[in-house]
């Protein structure tokens, strides 16, 4: 290995080193982040504490602990993710470290080699070399010769020595990691256990609840409320596209910039009707769209959608391209995210459990939203598709199974 060789290495391990490291900067906000969520959850416990004394608050309890449940997911979601983090930059640290060890070896095996030839020759073969120059000038370049390689050693030797050192860092960094890893390993598993126990405390309550034909009518007239606040949040971002339309066209008539236009795509909107992708893989379509008659009360109630029962912690999956409009939290409905399509067209997503995507990102045909949460009747996927104002049927517009 020459020198280049050496020197090549060196800086591609520094780089390493840094790329390694995650910036001050990054883990500040990772550490906030985790401390809001955290936050949030003692808040929903307090609430659950206060639901649980009454016992008329019942619907309420179970509603704080599925929003509970969504952010230990989301908790234990970040956990992973820094784990995965983690691991990658051991993995650089070990390869580091060997690196080092490898080159620190070769600069010591080199000094050993040059130390024994100078102990075994001592000074003569040096004096030999400079008495057996055939001129002035080979006499002067030999002495010059001799003084460059006596200043190499000693910079061998300095390089060993800043290798070692730079080595012991090193394994104390990856030292570290390694307790990192192993208390993030600990965190993710405590709250995978908080998250079991929710669980069967929620399916406690909800037995009750299915018991209680009062109660059960109490969630039914909420569910229907809240499709009233549903219908008022679409009519919200309707009129605010509409303004947003008005003011980019002012904008361009007075600069005379290009006018807005809609998203390109390939394929219209309108044409995608009884191919669209469906929002998950699989499942079972348990309430259409239209009027429903409640297995228990009796009753006649109306879905404004489609509710798919899957196991919860299934992806959930953009069913056409568009832009996340609106991601929020509502009773009965629980996290719930708004996409805008084109040409007016909107789907709706909700009892979603983790979410993957933020307002105003662009996302594609397939691409990830987040995963399907819990709701009273058990764990699914609610799914809306409007037209403007107009409520569709989904099932009209999803492929045929």
């Amino acid at each position: 290995m020459n020198r280049t060789t050496f020197i090549g290495l060196f800086f591609l391990l520094l780089a390493l080193v840094a790329f390694a490291e995650a910036p001050q900067d990054e883990i500040k906000r990772r550490q906030a982040e985790l401390r809001q969520i955290r936050d949030q959850i003692s808040g929903l416990e307090q609430k659950i504490k206060e639901h649980q004394r009454n016992e008329s608050e019942v619907i309420d309890l179970v509603e704080t602990y599925d929003r509970k449940a969504g952010l230990i997911r989301r908790l234990i979601g970040k956990f992973r993710q820094e784990e995965r983090e983690l691991q990658r930059r051991i993995e650089r640290s070990d390869l580091e470290i060997g690196e080092l060890e490898a080159d620190l070896k070769y600069l010591k095996d080199q000094y050993a080699r040059y130390v024994t030839s100078a102990y075994k020759s001592g000074r003569t073969r040096d004096m030999e070399l400079l008495l057996s120059s055939k001129s002035i000038n080979q006499f002067y370049v030999r002495t010059a010769y001799l003084r460059s390689f006596t200043a190499e050693r000693r910079k061998d030797a300095g390089e060993i020595a800043a290798k070692k050192e730079r080595l012991e860092e090193a394994q104390a960094h990856a030292q570290e990691q390694l307790t990192e890893e192993r208390r993030l390993i600990a965190e993710k598993a405590a709250e995978e256990d908080r998250l079991t126990s929710l669980a069967a405390e929620r399916r406690t309550v909800l037995t009750k609840i299915r018991k209680d034909r009062g109660v059960l009518q109490k969630a039914v007239d909420r569910q229907m409320r809240a499709a009233q606040q549903l219908e008022g949040v679409i009519e919200s971002l309707i009129e605010a596209d509409r303004i947003k339309r008005e003011h980019a066209v002012a904008e361009a008539e007075r600069t005379h910039a290009p006018l807005p236009q809609p998203p390109s795509s390939s394929v219209r909107f309108e044409s995608r009707k009884g191919n669209l992708r469906w929002p998950v893989s699989a499942g079972t379509v348990v309430a259409r769209f239209g009027n429903q008659r409640h297995p228990t009360l009796r009753t006649i109630t109306v879905n404004t959608g489609i509710d798919i029962a899957v196991d919860a912690g299934t992806a959930v999956t953009a069913v056409a391209e568009g832009e996340v409009a609106k991601i929020f939290w509502m009773p009965s409905y629980g996290n719930l995210l708004i996409l805008n399509h084109a040409n007016g067209y909107r789907s709706v997503y909700a009892h979603l459990g983790d979410i993957s995507v933020v307002e105003g990102q662009r996302v594609g045909e397939g691409d990830l939203l987040g995963e399907s949460g819990d709701s009273i009747e058990g764990p699914r996927l609610h799914f809306e598709l409007w037209k403007d104002r107009e409520k569709q049927n989904p099932e009209h517009w999803l492929s045929r199974q």
